[in-house]
This record gives structure tokens, sequence and C-alpha cells, in this order.
């Protein structure tokens, strides 16, 4: 793989369909902004058809011919995922699952009544692409963001969604292990079923993003919130740079089903793309395999195989 890879070695999108879900700010925007440069047709799904309109505008001003639209859906919801997903066409060839919320510092719930954090994060995202899966199996990439949160992070099935015990960066680390746990597992399914997807995770490293001042800032005491800013700033890369190794997942002909993407300088918190490190509890089979199933029940719904 290139180590130096940016959006000038990518291919062409012309005739491609793709997804980013949480695109209207952030990594989200970066990502639809990269895959609308390359041509591909590109749906800013997010909550706030404000700040959709925004970014269309925003994107179309940078790529005069981008053609991007905004579409209504809300992770919180199963409702919506649900509803997002039968209004796709045939065949989605990208869905970048990128939506997140973080550090929330009070347990708080979905309309369906999960943990927030694992709801939106994780549950919602797993719930939208089985729904998408008939129209992805047939040569579609799924890349699910994933975080560095993932290494210190336990899934604890018997508490998944921090009922007994809750604590912010917590359940923001869980979620993220589960995205990375079902990324690997949706690969492993892919091989056993014959199914043409590729799937794959990516982390953006440290990218300076609204997700600090609206997760660990929003309802962190002020000094706190400020010096947690200050000191991720410090060391954080663009958004557009942390954006990066989604795009290598999304686009790159070199990027493999099964592999974790992210910065490729020390730690992983900066760089270009590269091959990330996978920490044993998210490569573990059995995890996987008790993930996906618990999954299915709490969100009733299954791939069709």
């Amino acid at each position: 793989m290139t180590m130096t890879w940016t959006l000038a070695n990518a291919p062409r999108l012309d005739g491609k369909y793709a997804i980013v879900t949480g695109a209207t700010g952030g990594l989200g925007y970066q990502t639809a902004l990269g895959l609308a440069r390359q041509g591909a047709t590109t749906v800013l799904a997010g909550r706030n058809a404000e700040k959709g309109a925004q970014a269309i505008q925003r994107i179309q001003r940078e790529v005069a011919d981008a053609k991007v639209r905004f579409e209504p859906l809300d992770l919180d919801s199963l409702a919506s995922a649900a509803h997002f997903a039968a209004t796709q066409p045939d065949t989605v060839d990208i869905l970048v699952n990128n939506a997140a919320v973080m550090g929330l510092q009070q347990r708080a719930l979905t309309r369906d009544g999960f943990e927030r954090q694992i709801g939106v994060n994780y549950l919602g995202h797993f719930a939208l692409t089985l729904r998408l899966f008939g129209a992805l199996k047939n040569g579609g990439r799924v890349v699910n963001v994933a975080s560095v949160a993932h290494r210190r992070a336990a899934l604890n099935l018997a508490d998944f969604q921090s009922e007994k015990s809750y604590g912010p960066m917590r359940a923001y680390g869980r979620s993220k292990l589960a995205m990375l746990i079902f990324s690997l597992e949706l690969q492993r399914r892919a091989d056993q079923y014959g199914w043409n997807l590729k799937s794959m995770a990516a982390h953006p490293g440290w990218a300076r993003t609204d997700i600090i001042p609206n997760g660990i800032g929003g309802g962190a005491p002020g000094l706190k919130a400020r010096i947690a800013a200050a000191g991720f700033n410090l060391f954080a890369q663009s958004a557009a740079d942390g954006a990066l190794p989604m795009l290598f997942a999304a686009m790159a002909p070199e990027a493999q089903g099964g592999a974790y993407y992210g910065p490729n300088g020390r730690g992983e918190i900066r760089g270009g793309p590269g091959p990330a490190q996978i920490f044993p509890q998210a490569a573990d089979p059995d995890a996987g395999l008790q993930l996906w199933a618990l999954s299915e029940r709490l969100t009733a719904v299954t791939a069709r195989v």
C-alpha cells in the first residue's frame, strides 16, 4: 500500500453511489467531499436539514459538478434507519458508517431505549447496514469508523448498555470497539457465504472536529472541557487529513476486506493512511459471533443470506 496515499491517488468513482452518515460536518463532511470530488453520487445522511443544506452548498463550491444531496437519517431511531434504507436504490457501492456521539457525561437513552452512545454509534449502524444488505452484497464496500479508543475498551456483553455502571468514555470506547468487531465479523460472513462485499474499518487518529466540544466539552465542567479540548487540539490533525483513512478504505483498489486503516504516524495519532493495529479483544471471532447475535436481538434486524 502506498504510504503517501492522498486523493490524488484515488480512482474516479463516476457512476458509483455512496452514503456517508453524519456527513454535515467534521470527518463525515470531509469524507463526503472526497467521494464527491472523485465523481460518486454522494448522499449526506444526517439529522439536521439546515446543516445538510449548508454542507451541500460548501461541496458544490468546491466541486462544481458534484452529485450530492442531503437525506434525513437519525441513528437515535431504528425506525429512521429503516425508513432511510427503504428509500435507497437497489445498488449501494459505498457505505461509510461515521456518525457518532462522544463522552456524554450522563447516561442517556435513544428513542428505542438503548444507551445513547452504543445506540447511535453502533446499533443504529448495525441495523442500517443489514437493512442495506441487499444493495451492498453485489460489490459494495462497508467502512465502519472506529477509534484508537477501542484499545482500552471491553465489550462486556453482560452490561453492554452500561446499566450497572456508566462511564462516559468507557461507553464511547465500547461503542467503537463494537464497530471494529462488527467490521471483522461482517467480512468473515462475507467470506463464509460468498457475499460480494468488502467490510473494513478505519479511524482518523486525533482529528480536529466538533466531537470534542460537543461530547466531552458539551457536558463537562468548563475548565475540564477547555483543558481536554486544548490538549487534544495541540496534537490533532485536520479533519481533512483525519478523513483520509476512511477515503482510502472506501475507494482505493488495494484496500482489503477485513482490514483496519488509520494514520501511519507514531501512535496512529496523525499521518497518512496505513494499516492500523487491531487489539485482541476486537479480533476475537467468538466476540464477533456473540456481538452479532446480541445486535440482531436488540435491533430485530438480520441479514438475509
